[in-house]
C-alpha cells in the first residue's frame, strides 16, 4: 500500500476511536463499542477521504488528476454519508417503531399473532452536517501531519510512495 492510504485508514481509526470520547463528554455514558458502529461524531468517512485528499494535493499538487478524482469522489463520499445514510437512518426509526403503533392501535381487541417481530434495524447510519464537517476538518488536519510526517521521515517501511 502506498503512505495516502495509510494515512486514510489511520485517519479513520483515530476517527472511530474519538468517538468514545466525545460521546462520553456529551451523555456522560461510556460506551466502546461505538468504535466499531457508524454515524457519530466525528465522521470516519469524512476523516477518511479528507486526508487522503489533503495529502494528495500537497504531495502531487492540485493540478494533478489524482487530486481532482480524490476531490470529487470525497464530496459524493460525504454528501452519501450525511444524506442518503441519515434518510435510511431516519426511516429505520420509523420502522422500528411501527410494532408500538400498532400494539397502541389494537390494545382494546385481543387479536393473537403467533409471529414474532423481526429484530430491530440499526437505527444510526448516517451523520448529521456538523459531524461530517467535524470528520473533514480532522481529516485535512491528519493529511497535512502525515504529509509532514512522510516528508520528514523520507525513505523507509512505508517507501513504495506513490
Amino acid at each position: 500500500m502506498n503512505k495516502g492510504v495509510y494515512l486514510a485508514l489511520l485517519s479513520m481509526g483515530i476517527a472511530q476511536g474519538l468517538k468514545i470520547p466525545i460521546h462520553y463528554l456529551r451523555k456522560k455514558e461510556w460506551r466502546p463499542e461505538l468504535f466499531f458502529q457508524t454515524g457519530g461524531m466525528p465522521s470516519a468517512h469524512s476523516a477518511g477521504v479528507s486526508s487522503l485528499t489533503t495529502y494528495i494535493a500537497l504531495d502531487r499538487g492540485l493540478p494533478t488528476i489524482d487530486f481532482a478524482l480524490s476531490l470529487i469522489y470525497g464530496l459524493i463520499v460525504m454528501y452519501d454519508a450525511q444524506g442518503v445514510r441519515r434518510q435510511a437512518g431516519e426511516l429505520t426509526l420509523r420502522v422500528n417503531n411501527i410494532d408500538e403503533l400498532i400494539a397502541k392501535i389494537h390494545k382494546e381487541q385481543a387479536l393473537k399473532f403467533e409471529e414474532k417481530p423481526p429484530e430491530k434495524l440499526k437505527e444510526v447510519l448516517g451523520h448529521e452536517p456538523e459531524e461530517v464537517i467535524g470528520g473533514a476538518l480532522l481529516g485535512v488536519i491528519l493529511g497535512m501531519a502525515g504529509h509532514r510526517f512522510f516528508k520528514r521521515s523520507g525513505k523507509g517501511i512505508l517507501s513504495p510512495s506513490r
